[in-house]
């Protein structure tokens, strides 16, 4: 089984930052895409960041500038800093991951976390 554990989340005054991790765990080959995503109340789960393996990223519109998704490749961690945070940033932000669980596996599967709060508030 894989797991994909978000932390960092917390409530911040508008202009302040954050940096959200994601840490997978479990029977892990190798991954492949791993992104950032966010869930407002009342809204639909919209992208906020990919990176590919190879560090290729893309972001929201609403993000690009204030955001900055990397990876450790060797710790298999994903980050978000978030800069400038708006209270339209507050949302419950979800990591995402494509994962191969065996070398002898052709596919990969894709997993999500929990989700970790972050509220942009005065």
């Amino acid at each position: 089984q894989v797991q994909l554990v978000e932390s960092g989340g917390g409530l911040v005054q508008p202009g302040g930052s954050l940096r959200l991790s994601c840490a997978p765990s479990g029977s892990i080959f190798s991954i492949n895409a791993m992104g950032w995503y966010r869930q407002a109340p009342g809204k639909e789960r919209e992208l906020v960041a990919v990176i590919t393996s190879g560090g290729s990223t893309n972001y929201a519109d609403s993000v690009k500038g204030r955001f900055t998704i990397s990876r450790d490749n060797a710790k298999n961690t994903l980050y978000l800093q978030m800069n400038s945070l708006k209270p339209e940033d507050t949302a419950v932000y979800y990591c995402n991951a494509d994962v191969k669980r065996r070398p002898d596996t052709m596919t990969y599967s894709n997993y999500w976390g929990q989700g970790t709060q972050v509220t942009v508030s005065s």
